[in-house]
């Protein structure tokens, strides 16, 4: 009996550490680029053979990678998240569509304005996938908080 239950602790622990590990790594940071402009930097760094999705990937296809902001009064957003990486588009038969994704680095880029000269923070959160040939890990949400100074 005692060897089951080590045998099922022991199964148990691999799948709390294996849960654990992700094959996504995300840091957040902002550059000043004007006296009031910032650029918020949300960097996936995606281990292969894994991949993460494009914002713009159809319908029908995977979860895209989605952000969203939390509102402050001191800031405005400058248009779209723009993506600096290594696109593939890739039909897949799976969903039927051509899927856009990255591997590898990724950069998203969100232009920030200041409306005054106070300092505050730009904070919100990034929900994404990533898949390789066989198999996709269910959708993770990445809370973040960046500071304009």
């Amino acid at each position: 009996m005692k060897k089951y239950f080590l045998v099922f602790v022991l199964l148990f622990s691999l799948a709390i550490v294996s849960l654990a590990q992700t094959p996504c790594q995300w840091s957040f940071s902002a550059t000043k680029v004007s006296d009031k402009t910032y650029e918020v930097h949300c960097i996936a760094d995606v281990q292969g053979p894994w991949h993460t999705y494009s914002q713009f990937t159809p319908d029908g296809g995977p979860i895209p990678t989605k952000f969203t902001f939390s509102k402050n009064p001191l800031y405005s957003l400058d248009g779209l998240v723009k993506e600096n990486g290594r696109l593939v588009v890739k039909h897949e038969e799976v969903f039927g569509v051509d899927v856009k994704y990255f591997e590898g680095k990724v950069d998203f880029v969100q232009r920030v304005k200041l409306k005054g000269s106070a300092k505050t923070n730009f904070s919100g959160a990034v929900e994404f996938m990533v898949c390789n040939d066989q198999q996709c890990l269910a959708p993770s949400t990445q809370k973040f908080s960046v500071a304009l100074n």
